[in-house]
């Protein structure tokens, strides 16, 4: 699977794209003098994405019946930079949704309320989901089962999760060991 038949964008063009859309990140002149390297590459990509999603999320109109028609002409873009390979779009895919599962989980944080720990764990399941799908396709039984072991896991840290953002709010019990306590 073949990102992409051209040469990877550099940094250099990376850093120009955001220049372009006045969101060039500051560089620090003594670490950098030179102005952004190949080993920015990703940190860069990393901040064309944000201002991508965040010029998306301001066009994006807020009435239901408008909203779709956005994410709609937002997904025909997508599509044609994609292509027809299947495969490479399932892979942006599990990228992404690994991305906002980092994004979720506040990665700095010791614990995580329960409605983001649910949050955490859906969308591991869907990259588990996906997984399991693709490794079924290549005739992998035990990348498979494992795949779906994960979404198995995960899909009991939802219900863990939604239960105790209802025993937080008071819509269920604490369970009896936590209400000895």
């Amino acid at each position: 699977m073949s990102i992409s038949s051209e040469r990877p964008v550099s940094a250099e063009q990376i850093y120009a794209a955001l220049a372009a859309l006045a969101a060039e990140p500051v560089a620090d002149p003594h670490k950098r003098p030179e102005g952004p390297q190949e080993e920015d590459r990703l940190h860069l990509l990393g901040s064309l994405l944000a201002k991508t999603e965040l010029e998306i999320t301001a066009a994006t109109r807020l009435t239901e019946e408008e909203e779709i028609e956005d994410v709609l002409a937002t997904l025909l873009g997508w599509d044609e930079q994609t292509g027809p390979d299947p495969g490479l779009a399932v892979n942006v895919l599990t990228n992404r949704l690994q991305r906002t599962a980092v994004q979720v989980s506040e990665p700095e944080a010791d614990e995580l309320p329960p409605g983001r720990e649910a949050a955490f764990a859906a969308v591991m399941t869907a990259v588990y989901t996906l997984g399991a799908q693709l490794h079924a396709e290549r005739g992998d039984t035990e990348g498979t089962r494992h795949a779906l072991s994960g979404a198995e896991e995960a899909l009991i840290d939802i219900l863990q999760g939604i239960h105790d953002l209802r025993v937080a709010i008071g819509d269920a019990p604490a369970p009896e060991h936590e209400a000895d306590s």
